[in-house]
């Protein structure tokens, strides 16, 4: 059997990129030859940033790793990884409810495309408790000292654009 260099994509909405998602970008660019980091547009969902700030961002982000690249995508996973010219999925595991819904979803592309591997990675235990929700949360409701307390959770770069967006949305909802 040949060795074949594998190319992987991770995936998600990166609404916003935590440092949960950079430490799975980091960990993968190590081991794969290439990473493509492919951020979902899902016309169902309403997401704080747009898919080009988060392009723009998560490129920022990543800027230092030569072998990683990032991309928007709508639609199946499986047809951006075929798009990609990608051999397997990368996913991160926080918990033990991500188990079982990523147990699920990576069955069932296996079905969809069996050319397609899926690789788990299990989320840091510094990043494990970090949700994009619970970072909104803290933008939002914070006080004059978000940004020191986003730092634990969030890339640099993320931070500004972050308390600027969740302002902005909160005063629109006035």
């Amino acid at each position: 059997m040949t060795s074949v260099p594998l190319r992987v994509v991770y995936v998600g909405s990166f609404d916003p990129l935590t440092l949960g998602h950079l430490d799975i970008i980091r960990r993968g660019a190590s081991l794969f030859a290439h990473l493509t980091v492919g951020i979902g547009v899902n016309p169902d969902k309403r997401p704080l940033f747009s898919p080009e700030e988060r392009l723009e961002i998560t490129r920022q982000v990543v800027a230092d790793l030569p072998n990683v690249s990032v991309e928007c995508f709508s639609g199946l996973t499986i047809d951006f990884a075929r798009s990609s010219q990608a051999n397997a999925i990368l996913r991160g595991i926080r918990s033990l409810s991500d188990i079982e819904s990523e147990f699920t979803m990576g069955l069932a592309n296996k079905v969809l495309a069996p050319q397609l591997e899926t690789i788990f990675f299990m989320a840091g235990e510094r990043y494990a408790h970090i949700s994009s929700s619970l970072i909104k949360q803290i933008a939002l409701l914070g006080n004059s000292n978000s940004a020191n307390r986003l730092s634990e959770f969030v890339p640099e770069a993320v931070i500004q654009p972050l308390l600027e967006k969740v302002h902005q949305v909160a005063s629109q909802r006035k």
